[in-house]
């Protein structure tokens, strides 16, 4: 193989350091001069790509083939362009990929994207073949057989690049595979500990686990986004987690509103005497006692107990999130029912009463009502 021209160097130095534009424009000056290199249109052509202009790429790859027309990477950077192209995509890019490993078989990449080829378009033929507008849950493993052999051809050729990784967990995802969908999430952290894929789905099996609390899968999706900042699927799971352990807090004001209740006697029981009301101003004070203990131990320190990440969510969920608003309205307002029943000298027991219902009523009415809102 011949050295690269000087000036192909220098637009491959440039793709280094990402300066994509620059590169772009040395290497159209360099085929300006010297038109047959194939390199140089190669390399145009992952320009083109990067820049987003996928009939530019796909004119390099032709240019490139035309010179070459079995060159491994003038087919695969064909076949990219051809998947950046909406109305041809994956169905053209197939037979080019084939052709590619026929060229060079040992080259792990050409398998890694044949097989992501072969599994989309494997699913889109069978379900046309079958008239289904949503794929079954099952029996998909027979339909990506063939892209699950190349997957693994292509991790045995590539045991430590990602891509190979990224294909074959996603060719189990449609196989249903949960077990080989898990061992690939962790090779691929492994391999780049900030996969926000494999993070994303590494982190909701965790937070997902039997036993696992809202606070607690609040801070393992606060752990994921460290890694992965841009993750909107950790994110999702954060805010859900978040809103989660605001819908724990009503519960707590609920609480107070029993407690309230118990105190006053405020509902006749048969064989029992009624407290003799107004109730004495130490008694009165003394559940204030119990009350501060439930949102000391129950909120406070469980929220300061938290990552920072949780809690900048807590405040920024609020913002965002209107039943996160609502959650909280209905836990001060069932506290200020709790208070005004435990602390005023009342002495009947009708509007305690009232007060009492007035806490828990509109509460327990949303209880259910608002929980979808936490998908």
């Amino acid at each position: 193989m011949t050295a690269p021209h000087p000036a192909v160097e220098r637009a491959q130095a440039l793709i280094d350091f990402e300066r994509h534009d620059q590169a772009r424009e040395l290497l159209a000056r360099h085929l300006a001069e010297i038109p047959d290199d194939l390199r140089a249109w190669v390399k145009l052509g992952y320009c083109e790509l990067h820049a987003q202009q996928p009939e530019a790429a796909l004119h390099a790859s032709d240019e490139a083939l035309k010179r070459a027309p079995v060159d491994f990477g003038a087919l695969i950077l064909r076949a990219q362009a051809l998947t950046r192209l909406s109305g041809r995509g994956w169905r053209e890019a197939e037979p080019v990929l084939r052709e590619a490993v026929r060229v060079d078989p040992g080259h792990w990449y050409g398998y890694a994207m044949l097989a992501d080829a072969v599994s989309r378009m494997s699913l889109v033929r069978y379900a046309q073949a079958n008239s289904l507008k949503e794929l079954p849950e099952r029996g998909l493993d027979v339909v990506v057989a063939e892209a699950t052999a190349l997957a693994a051809e292509a991790l045995r050729l590539g045991p430590e690049e990602v891509y190979a990784h990224e294909v074959a967990s996603q060719i189990a995802g449609f196989a249903r595979d949960a077990e080989a969908v898990d061992r690939h999430d962790r090779a691929l952290l492994r391999l780049d500990p900030t996969h926000a894929e494999a993070l994303a789905r590494q982190t909701r099996k965790a937070a997902q686990a039997p036993g696992v609390k809202a606070a607690e899968a609040a801070d393992l999706y606060a752990t994921g986004l460290a890694a992965a900042p841009d993750s909107t699927a950790l994110q999702r799971g954060l805010d859900r987690a978040t809103y989660r352990m605001l819908r724990g807090v009503r519960w707590l004001a609920l609480l107070c509103v029993g407690l309230a209740g118990a105190m006053m006697d405020l509902f006749a029981v048969e064989g029992q005497v009624q407290r003799e009301l107004p109730l004495p101003l130490g008694q009165r004070l003394w559940y204030l006692v119990p009350m501060t203990a439930i949102w000391l131990v129950g909120c406070l320190l469980r929220y300061r107990q938290r990552r920072a990440g949780v809690r900048l969510n807590a405040r920024s969920l609020i913002r965002r999130h209107m039943w996160s608003r609502i959650v909280l309205g209905q836990a001060a307002w069932a506290m200020l029912c709790a208070l005004v029943i435990a602390q005023a000298p009342w002495t009947e027991r009708a509007l305690p009463q009232v007060l009492f219902w007035a806490g828990l009523a509109p509460t327990f009415a949303t209880v259910w009502f608002d929980r979808p809102n936490d998908r």
